[in-house]
């Protein structure tokens, strides 16, 4: 069929969902299975109907606005949308949809597992072994911490940020407290600080779990980093962005907090220099969705989205 709406995957996808969109729509596949360039999303911009970029793509006005555009709609793997200008999309009634809820518990366990390593100095004890310089048990070597009974303050407590609340609660019975532009109705025996400064002078362990953008840049800057306990860690599973490489680099390197744990970065895949050369922080390459099943259903999600637009209904998961 030559009429089939013409469709461009930015990144390869789990073969089941682009074995799905063939059924229905023209794709093209990225082949090498590497990151865009400008130049090239705007030529996708002409030659298709949607596009369906990641987190990797920066989608500014720019991109959107090129003379012969094509594309009406773009369909976001994945939840988070900041790398999209919505605003230039809807003054351009260019419709946008993200995949929310098929992450939660994926990013969750990530978060939890960032807990663990760098509480436990996981991350060192594996590069001691691996390098070849372990040399049996010992009393005192690599001590950690404990996360049973600490305080895990929250930033962010939607679904994200309650699936790591449920979790640690129920695995080392932390104590939850969190921040959150407004106060959800159940909480649980979780407590509320209105004041953001306050959560993380107390927490033991603080966890980001709010959207990257404007609003949030540098949310965690030098200041707020200084506020920490001296034994303190650090764990973002939610846009590099969010907090001051350079700073927490500083806290770390000067042991004004004992760790951190990191899945996203500011200016990914670049990490900073600064952070790389420290054994107390756990860094991972992004991780979060990273199950077969999490982005085997993100990506359907973005089918049952394209299909309603396409169908001349609304999509369901529509951000613009």
């Amino acid at each position: 069929m030559t009429d089939r709406p013409k469709i461009l995957l930015t990144r390869r996808w789990p073969e089941e969902v682009e074995a799905h969109l063939g059924e229905r729509y023209a794709v093209t596949l990225r082949d090498p299975d590497v990151p865009m360039s400008r130049a090239e999303l705007q030529q996708a911009m002409r030659d298709h109907d949607a596009l369906c970029p990641t987190v990797t793509d920066l989608i500014d006005a720019d991109i959107l606005d090129v003379e012969g555009r094509r594309v009406r709609f773009i369909g976001n793997y994945g939840v988070g949308f900041a790398h999209i200008d919505t605003a230039a999309c809807r003054a351009l009634g260019i419709r946008v949809s993200n995949t929310p809820d098929i992450l939660t518990d994926a990013t969750a366990n990530v978060a939890i597992t960032l807990m663990l390593m760098a509480s436990r100095r996981a991350g060192e004890g594996e590069r001691l072994l691996r390098g070849g310089q372990w040399d049996g048990w010992a009393p005192t070597q690599l001590i950690g911490s404990d996360l049973e009974g600490r305080l895990l303050g929250i930033i962010g407590f939607g679904r994200i940020g309650q699936a790591v609340a449920a979790k640690a609660r129920a695995a080392f019975g932390m104590r939850i407290a969190f921040h959150a532009r407004r106060q959800p109705d159940d909480v649980g025996d979780a407590d509320y600080f209105a004041d953001l400064d306050a959560l993380v002078a107390a927490a033991d362990v603080l966890s980001i779990h709010v959207p990257g953008g404007a609003g949030t840049h540098h949310l965690l800057d030098h200041r707020r980093l200084t506020l920490m306990k001296p034994g303190a860690i650090l764990i973002n599973t939610a846009r590099g962005t969010i907090v001051d490489e350079a700073a927490l680099a500083e806290a770390l390197r000067d042991g004004r907090i004992a760790a951190a744990g990191l899945d996203v970065y500011e200016r990914e895949p670049m990490i900073e220099p600064g952070l790389v050369a420290l054994e107390n922080v756990v860094l991972l390459p992004h991780l979060g969705s990273a199950t077969r099943d999490t982005r085997i259903a993100m990506g359907m999600r973005v089918a049952r989205n394209l299909d309603a637009y396409f169908d001349g209904r609304v999509p369901p998961d529509h951000v613009a």
